[in-house]
């Protein structure tokens, strides 16, 4: 690009002031356990994965939060996009038994039965208490590692244990999902998508997954 042309590009782009910067992420239901011993289940969709770490967000309200520093805990269920309406019947809903008044402002209810609410079945789990979701693809079992709060709660969880169904997993490989069958649920800019096909493959496929293990 010459110095001439440059003007041109940058008048493309508008400057703007959204109200949230929110491009997009896979929705993940998180399922803890509530102080009497039943279970919550609770939709976010702020996640992003660093090696086998999880970093979630919540808002200061959030009743995974007060269950997770109790418990310790948790499972990440990732929904495919044909879930998007079991989802949609838990937002708005809370397991905490008093609704906070932020929450009430919002037209949150307090649900005891999440699980029977979104019409999802519990998965009993193998290293952790709360249940995964059957209906999920893929359901990671994971606990606690730190909360760091602001503005709002930050949340670190190791993943311990990950479940797949057979039909996600890669033809050849044991520890390996084939990203052509993975149809997970995008929340952006509060909606819900799907992913469409394939545009070309990445160089970053090239790296030996091995290595990070």
């Amino acid at each position: 690009m010459t110095l001439t042309q440059l003007p041109t590009a940058l008048a493309r782009h508008h400057q703007i002031d959204p109200a949230i910067l929110y491009f997009g992420t896979p929705v993940v239901l998180v399922s803890t356990t509530n102080d009497d011993g039943t279970h919550n289940l609770a939709p976010i969709s702020s996640v992003f994965w660093l090696g086998s770490t999880a970093v979630l967000g919540f808002g200061l309200a959030s009743h995974t939060v007060t269950n997770l520093r109790r418990g310790r805990e948790c499972v990440l269920n990732l929904p495919t996009a044909s879930l998007a309406g079991a989802v949609d019947r838990l937002a708005l809903t809370t397991g905490a038994p008093v609704v906070s008044q932020a929450k009430g402002e919002r037209g949150y209810v307090h649900v005891k039965d999440k699980f029977a609410h979104g019409g999802l079945t519990p998965r009993p789990s193998e290293t952790v208490s709360p249940p995964g979701v059957v209906e999920c693809p893929v359901v990671l079992e994971g606990r606690l590692l730190a909360i760091h709060t602001t503005d709002f709660h930050l949340v670190q969880v190791e993943v311990e244990r990950t479940f797949v169904h057979p039909g996600l997993r890669l033809d050849g490989y044991a520890d390996r999902i084939d990203p052509a069958r993975w149809r997970p649920l995008i929340m952006s800019f509060q909606k819900f998508f799907g992913l469409g096909d394939e545009i070309q493959p990445s160089r970053l496929a090239s790296i030996d997954e091995e290595l990070y293990r």
